[in-house]
């Protein structure tokens, strides 16, 4: 009897233990704690439609030196990375030629200059005797000429010289401007032809953005439009205006040229660098409108890109977008939005499709 007693009280405490777990499973099922969301109401878009253009940055001031005589370079006296002046030498190219005709040059200048003072002597000598009637007037015009051809000559040997001096100059090559030099082309004992780039040099100052347009949206690209610019490299948004557009795309393979100046100084900057530039235009009354979404609020699965909705029943739901193009921290939404839904931005906790959230 005492031991029905003991049975029976284990198993009124096993019922009851298993009665209270249950229901505090149920429990926890049922209080699911809504998330705590921030959202935004998709509206039309009273943006500008952006545009984008790929370009590469460029220094405004830049050059390649070349030279118009060949010969053999002789001495570089500058490196790469290297600041240089305004007429600071730059290289030494030597060329036999154009040294022997110097040299030519020189001494048919002092050959001539002897022949036109002792023709000077001559024709004031001529003129005296001529006042005293010592001579002939055919011999006064005789020296005349003599007078007035080793003048000829003379200045005919001075234009010589300047010519080679002129040349000469492509020998010698100098700096344009101050700048930096970015680039050597060739190297000491090697042959330079006329037209070949020898050294590239810039100002690192002043840089622009050259870009390409195509024909379709040519129509849309103002000269002193405002532009933002950003270059990837350094992860920097800088601003800038339309310098040039391009009226022909004859010689560009169908593509129009423009240069963009770059108003923001970065020092970070380097020409060559990649860039993006966005054009805001106005949209037209009859288009569609344009919906654009933080990027930050974008959930990626995969090759996947979507966001979170809330429902009706004020529940996240996850909605796959077909997006367009990205700029300054937003995304274009082309499908798998429409106007009046409310997307969530950001959220306390982690979101799953049906849990209840909050705002």
């Amino acid at each position: 009897m005492k031991n029905l007693i003991i049975l029976a009280g284990i198993a009124i405490a096993a019922a009851t233990f298993y009665g209270c777990g249950t229901k505090e499973e149920s429990t926890v099922t049922a209080t699911n704690e809504p998330v705590q969301v921030k959202v935004q109401v998709v509206n039309k878009s009273e943006e500008n439609v952006i545009l984008q253009f790929n370009g590469k940055v460029i220094a405004a001031n830049h050059a390649n030196i070349s030279t118009r005589m060949m010969g053999f370079v002789d001495q570089v006296k500058v490196k790469v990375g290297e600041k240089v002046t305004k007429g600071q030498l730059l290289m030494i190219i030597n060329n036999a030629d154009l040294q022997a005709k110097s040299a030519q040059v020189k001494a048919g200048i002092t050959a001539a200059e002897a022949g036109f003072e002792n023709a000077v002597k001559d024709y004031k000598r001529f003129q005296n005797l001529l006042k005293s009637e010592s001579i002939s007037q055919k011999e006064m015009d005789d020296m005349t000429t003599r007078y007035e051809l080793m003048k000829a000559q003379l200045e005919g040997t001075k234009q010589q010289q300047r010519e080679v001096i002129a040349q000469l100059q492509y020998l010698n090559l100098t700096a344009p401007f101050d700048g930096i030099i970015t680039n050597r082309f060739i190297e000491v004992g090697d042959m330079a032809n006329p037209g070949m780039p020898l050294l590239a040099i810039e100002q690192p100052k002043v840089m622009e953005v050259k870009a390409m347009v195509p024909e379709n949206e040519i129509q849309h690209v103002k000269k002193g439009a405002g532009v933002s610019i950003y270059i990837n490299s350094i992860d920097s948004a800088l601003q800038g205006n339309i310098s040039e557009v391009s009226s022909s795309s004859e010689n560009t393979g169908g593509q129009y040229a423009l240069r963009v100046n770059i108003s923001d100084v970065n020092k970070a900057l380097r020409s060559g660098m990649f860039a993006t530039i966005a054009l805001p235009i106005q949209r037209e009354s009859t288009s569609s409108p344009t919906i654009t979404i933080p990027q930050s609020a974008l959930v990626t699965r995969g090759q996947l890109s979507g966001i979170y909705t809330v429902s009706q029943g004020n529940t996240a739901i996850l909605r796959w977008l077909k997006l367009g193009q990205e700029i300054s921290g937003k995304v274009e939404v082309l499908a798998g939005l429409t106007v009046g839904e409310q997307v969530i931005l950001s959220a306390n906790s982690k979101l799953y499709n049906g849990v209840p959230v909050v705002y």
